[in-house]
């Protein structure tokens, strides 16, 4: 787990030795914690990823990945190291970042939420380790970053535009 210092984002690995990376900001309305952010997208997710995660699921079954069912919507007050959040495993969390994690044969993977002065950054980052996780990333590396971007305004719209 590598700490890019200027936002407080851990991603893991060096950038340049990494398979995927995505990273995206939004300014909030009010400072939150990086749970009380999973949370509140968490609390409505898109409509289309419960069918993305079924489908996900019925291909990558074939090749032996575990089926991971998509998000709950279910609300933690608090998590701490070991816990999960659906299918991913809480590697840290405290009032300013939280880092999941999933991983498997074909890759692994690292969602960092974190808030920092410029507001709330959710990072992504993955190691690939097969051809199955190249085939794997292909899609959901396009669509990973449109759906980030919509859970980003969405929590924006929820807390009400930022005022300077």
């Amino acid at each position: 787990m590598i700490n890019l210092q200027d936002r407080n984002i851990y991603v893991l690995a060096p950038l340049d030795t990494l398979d995927y990376f995505d990273s995206q900001t939004v300014s909030l309305a009010r400072d939150i914690t990086p749970l009380e952010a999973w949370n509140l997208i968490m609390e409505d997710p898109q409509p289309f990823l419960k069918l993305a995660f079924k489908m996900r699921d019925m291909v990558s079954r074939q090749f032996g990945v575990k089926s991971i069912g998509g998000f709950s919507g279910v609300a933690k007050k608090s998590v701490v190291a070991g816990d999960y959040l659906d299918f991913f495993l809480v590697e840290s969390c405290d009032d300013k970042i939280l880092v999941l994690t999933e991983r498997d044969n074909h890759l692994d993977v690292m969602t960092c939420v974190s808030s920092h002065q410029d507001g709330l950054s959710i990072t992504s980052s993955v190691i690939v380790h097969n051809l199955f996780g190249h085939a794997y990333m292909m899609p959901v590396g396009v669509a990973h970053r449109f759906i980030v971007k919509n859970m980003l305004h969405r929590l924006q719209a929820k807390l009400g535009a930022k005022t300077r």
